[in-house]
């Protein structure tokens, strides 16, 4: 399998965004992104999609759409809508409807900040989503950098600080979403979770000080997507794309927060006596199932299954463990950094499940 590294949520200056195009992917490469998703409010931009070169590193822009109903009050429901290659923003105001539509179109729907605090200091309002009766969306985002800002940040000590030193900020997804995900695995569910920057590159002015809160670069420095494709990108962007778009929707992936260290090369397995399978993939158990874990350093380990935690090791940089009992099996990573426990990764699931069971029910 091949390993890329993909920003997803990002916003331009065709909606609330404060970077061009150009600039983001400037930021991008500087960053060794290999692939950004720019996916504005309301709008498909199109003529973008491709491969740009910046000095030595080549990134590949692929362009979604962040949907809402702006007629909505407070703002609730956003759905990034990924590989529609069309505009899905005349269905906002009914979210199954918009969710139907991007399916019908080919793409992939991932509900993003599904569970949000607001922010009063700033007159933030959440913009969670409410509308949980709904089916046929792919998956949804765990880990939202910029969402995260809100929950670290109670007091106007803390945003000031978070502010002006973001790299405190990140410390793992939300746990009302970390528990509504496991708790749609442990009843048979087959849904990938992605991580999103939300990135705008604000702008903010105090007093005599100006300040760009969360410049480009930050976002894709810290919490990306890792994609794991059969092959190498070949920079054909109609293949490309499939394989991309093919990874997010299986969960052939993991988040990582590449600010304490970087987390390429991070492997999680399950192998049967026939077979082995990766991250978004279905297993039969057997006897002999061992899932296997492998990591860059040595950090915090936690072997979960449907939400239940199995084992824990601290300070190691592999673990072999026999399974003997169906599930949906995902691993988390935590380091300390900055005086504090931080997650570091979150893998997407491996289904295990009895030779006689289904291969998964997708929402």
């Amino acid at each position: 399998m091949r390993e890329i590294t993909c920003s997803i949520h990002i916003h331009s200056t065709y909606s609330d965004g404060f970077g061009t195009y150009s600039s983001i992917i400037d930021a991008a490469a500087a960053a060794n992104q290999d692939v950004i998703i720019i996916t504005d409010h309301n709008i498909h931009v199109s003529g973008f999609e491709g491969y740009y070169d910046r000095s030595a590193k080549r990134v590949l822009v692929l362009t979604g759409e962040e949907v809402h109903n702006q007629d909505r009050f407070p703002q609730k429901n956003h759905l990034l809508a990924l590989g529609a290659e069309a505009e899905v923003a005349t269905f906002a105001d009914d979210p199954q409807k918009l969710i139907d539509a991007v399916r019908q179109r080919g793409g992939l729907s991932f509900l993003a900040h599904p569970d949000e605090m607001d922010l009063k200091l700033v007159h933030e309002d959440n913009i969670t989503w409410v509308n949980w009766e709904v089916n046929g969306y792919t998956g949804f985002e765990l880990w939202n950098q910029f969402s995260e800002l809100k929950s670290v940040s109670r007091t106007p000590l803390k945003l000031v600080r978070n502010v002006f030193f973001p790299e405190y900020i990140a410390t793992g997804p939300e746990k009302a979403t970390l528990e509504r995900w496991d708790s749609l695995l442990a009843g048979g569910r087959h849904l990938p979770v992605i991580a999103g920057a939300d990135a705008h590159s604000l702008k903010y002015k105090f007093g005599p000080i100006r300040k760009t809160i969360f410049p480009y670069i930050f976002h894709f420095s810290a919490v990306n997507n890792h994609l794991l494709l059969p092959k190498p990108l070949s920079g054909d962007l109609i293949e490309d794309k499939r394989m991309i778009y093919q990874a997010l929707g299986k969960g052939s992936s993991f988040i990582g927060n590449d600010l304490p260290a970087s987390t390429r090369n991070f492997s999680f397995t399950i192998s049967n006596e026939e077979t082995t399978a990766t991250m978004g993939d279905t297993l039969i158990i057997k006897q002999s199932s061992t899932a296997q874990i492998s990591l860059p350093i040595p950090a915090e380990i936690r072997l979960i299954k449907n939400g239940n935690e199995i084992f824990r090791s601290t300070n190691k940089d592999h673990l072999a463990y026999p399974l003997v009992e169906p599930g949906a099996y995902r691993v988390e990573c935590f380091l300390n950094y900055l005086s504090k426990r931080r997650g570091w990764i979150f893998s997407n699931p491996i289904y295990v499940v009895k030779g006689n069971e289904p291969n998964g029910n997708h929402q």
